[in-house]
């Protein structure tokens, strides 16, 4: 990389935290339901503006992939993650818990996409969930959550597995990745705001601190998470991008320490370093088969957002 791909790659792994950090922030002044309705009817509006620009004839197949893609890698993997924040899952579990996805994508992929996968990418996995293990214990220890709590992001990620693997499986070639971030969410605002009309959580709380929270998942947490993860695919590739996401842990439990005094326990630290350990030794172990599959194919983003 030179100066500014690591530039690019910097803002990517801070605005690819803040999401974590804004779903902590914004459960502190509305419920996870009401946050995410609203972060998604503020995007729908521009994302709708941009399919009439458009204007297109889109394959009506493809768009209903995306749809579904949306469902799975939008709707349900945010209320895993913002739900695991309101529940006192610390930003940083929360984090380390979804940067497994790209991981836990690959080993999937052999079953369900027939594509190869090494012996080392499997021990790195389990190295992997074994770091999880240890934050999770750790925090589980300290009362932070119930332990129920976190199996919530644990299955937003397994969702955002799913997405990808649908995406990466159909292949729909008719939306550019901008059509497609736009019908999903677009897909994601129908979801949010029907679920939260059927449980009377629509009206928004009227107060400058929850419109803040509104205003840092939208603008740094979305746009910015989006944004700078397909200016670092277009410069690095997405493999770049994988290897960035098990940045983002680290990062947001500082970010979580400085805006929120939360203390970051011995313990999340270890786990953060056996997952870091097993994560570089699957990722550098993929065989190439799997290297040319995410150079040619990217996968579709979320916010860990903003994600994502």
């Amino acid at each position: 990389m030179n100066r500014s791909d690591k530039l690019w790659a910097a803002l990517f792994v801070v605005f690819w935290s803040s999401g974590f950090v804004g779903a902590e922030l914004g459960t502190r002044h509305a419920s996870a339901l009401q946050l995410l309705t609203w972060r998604f009817i503020v995007l729908a509006l521009p994302a709708a503006a941009w399919l009439w620009w458009r204007r297109r004839r889109f394959r009506a197949g493809d768009v209903a992939v995306h749809a579904v893609v949306g469902l799975l890698g939008q709707v349900l993997y945010l209320t895993g993650v913002v739900a695991a924040a309101e529940q006192g899952v610390a930003a940083g579990t929360n984090a380390l818990i979804a940067s497994l996805q790209p991981v836990v994508t690959a080993i999937a992929a052999y079953f369900i996409l027939a594509q190869p996968v090494g012996r080392l990418q499997v021990l790195g996995l389990a190295v992997g969930f074994g770091g999880v293990a240890i934050v999770v214990g750790g925090d589980y220890s300290a009362g932070g959550a119930p332990l129920w709590a976190f199996a919530l992001p644990l299955g937003g990620m397994l969702s955002l597995v799913a997405a990808t693997l649908l995406e990466r499986r159909t292949r729909p070639a008719s939306l550019s990745p901008v059509d497609a971030i736009a019908v999903q969410f677009t897909v994601a605002a129908l979801g949010f705001t029907s679920a939260a009309t059927l449980l009377g959580e629509l009206a928004p709380p009227m107060t400058p601190a929850f419109w803040g929270s509104v205003a840092w998942v939208v603008l740094p947490a979305a746009i910015g998470g989006y944004g700078t993860y397909w200016v670092v695919v277009h410069r690095n590739g997405p493999t770049a991008v994988g290897t960035l996401l098990y940045l983002t842990p680290p990062v947001s439990a500082l970010w979580a320490w400085a805006m929120f005094g939360e203390t970051v326990p011995v313990a999340t630290w270890i786990g953060l370093g056996v997952t870091g350990i097993g994560v570089v030794l699957a990722l550098r172990h993929a065989p190439p088969q799997v290297q040319a599959d995410r150079s040619e194919t990217v996968p579709e983003p979320e916010p860990a957002t903003a994600g994502r």
